[in-house]
């Protein structure tokens, strides 16, 4: 395959660019907030109405990459993101906005399940996991750029106007003064159109998909959901992503709302320091799970969590800025573990499995909804206990799990 060894780089582009559009929200809730004058429900329906994509889309995409084949999956993904994008970007309207996100989450849906076996057939299944890691790096260095980027955006279209140069005097012109955010969309709109021609251009090769990697049929998903290890494993990584979305989308408007800081500068920085300590804590997890058994891992990553968390809801400003970071280092193991755990307690139907948790991604959608209505009911911190639920339940897994295949240690 090192005719197509360029595609490695592609894939590479791609985690890059699903990141820094994915996790932006989480910096621009409180903007969205004010502009729109929403409440908890209606600004819980915004990662809502992203992440339930997730749920609906991830099962779909697998059939449709194995009927169309990678590259037009992938192209009616990028389309979607461009769509989504440029159809806020000339209306930012709330209602107009939900859409967005939908149609934004369908084609990140899309493209995750395309770009991992695609990344396994052109790097080589010897490598696979390497290239996995440092293509999780860069998801996490992504998560990381993409609040400073927005920082950087909003001072210079708040501040300096349309004097600052050509790209700035454009975008201006394209955005009203107190929506400057919106303009992040004009700039979603052109990577995403550039993706769109960049992929038409390029060659793939024929992925074959090993048996055990394919999407069942009808009768293979009816009898994996009558599973109750299918179940609890799904329900876990519903937790995990509503734990990581429940403490990303809420970190801007919990430092405003009981610290006084500004959403756009010390909160939009503390998102972007959640997502740069979750990459730190996953290179330290790599070492960690080469002399610990994952199960121990979690363990203790998901019980230093539950502290954290509690330091961070009660705790002083300082307390606030650095356990909202710390809490992403302690995040940053547990996705990986909990799918390594979920596959290797299963013989076959690891396909079809990949899709059911990957659909448990909606997990993101419904924790920032709920938090967002107990925020309205009683206030953000008491909606944000929520997450102690969910680490208890991945605490549990920590204990219950008995996977046929452990984790190789040193």
């Amino acid at each position: 395959m090192k005719k197509y060894h360029y595609l490695i780089y592609v894939v590479f582009l791609i985690f890059f660019i699903i990141s820094f559009i994915t996790n932006i929200l989480g910096s621009i809730i409180p903007a969205v907030t004010d502009n729109f004058e929403l409440n908890g429900f209606t600004t819980g329906l915004l990662p809502f109405s992203f992440f339930i994509a997730y749920g609906i889309m991830s099962i779909p995409s697998g059939i449709l990459i194995e009927k169309y084949g990678d590259k037009w999956c992938m192209l009616g993904a990028w389309i979607l993101s461009f769509g989504g994008s440029f159809l806020f970007a000339l209306f930012p309207f709330y209602n107009v906005f939900l859409i967005s996100l939908f149609l934004i989450g369908s084609s990140m849906a899309m493209l995750q399940v395309v770009i991992n076996p695609l990344l396994r057939i052109t790097g080589g299944e010897s490598n696979f996991a390497f290239y996995s890691v440092m293509a999780q790096l860069l998801f996490g260095v992504a998560s990381f750029l993409s609040p400073y980027f927005y920082i950087y955006l909003v001072q210079h279209l708040e501040v300096s106007g349309s004097q600052t140069s050509w790209f700035f005097s454009l975008l201006s012109n394209l955005t009203q003064d107190s929506f400057s955010w919106v303009s992040l969309y004009w700039v979603f709109s052109v990577i995403s159109l550039a993706m769109v021609l960049g992929i038409f251009f390029i060659s793939f090769p024929p992925v074959e998909r090993k048996e055990d990697e394919k999407m069942g049929e009808k009768a293979v998903f009816i009898s994996l959901f009558k599973s109750r290890l299918i179940w609890i494993y799904t329900i876990a990584m519903f937790c995990y992503v509503g734990v990581e979305q429940g403490i990303a989308n809420w970190i801007s408007e919990f430092l405003r709302t009981y610290h006084g800081l500004n959403p756009s500068i010390e909160g939009a920085a503390t998102v972007g320091k959640f997502w740069g300590f979750m990459t730190i804590g996953c290179a330290l997890g790599l070492l960690l799970l080469k002399i610990m058994d994952s199960k121990l891992v979690l363990r203790i990553f998901t019980v230093a969590g539950i502290l954290i968390l509690a330091l961070t809801l009660w705790g002083n400003a300082n307390m606030a800025l650095w356990g909202f970071p710390a809490l992403g280092f302690c995040l940053s193991v547990m996705y990986s573990i909990i799918i390594s755990l979920a596959l290797n307690s299963v013989i076959e139907n690891h396909g079809s499995f990949t899709g059911i948790l990957c659909s448990a991604i909606a997990g993101g959608a419904l924790f920032s909804l709920v938090i967002g209505i107990i925020k309205d009911a009683i206030g953000l911190r008491e909606g944000m206990l929520l997450i102690f639920l969910a680490f208890g339940y991945l605490l549990f897994i920590s204990f219950w799990a008995k996977p046929i295949i452990r984790n190789k240690t040193i």
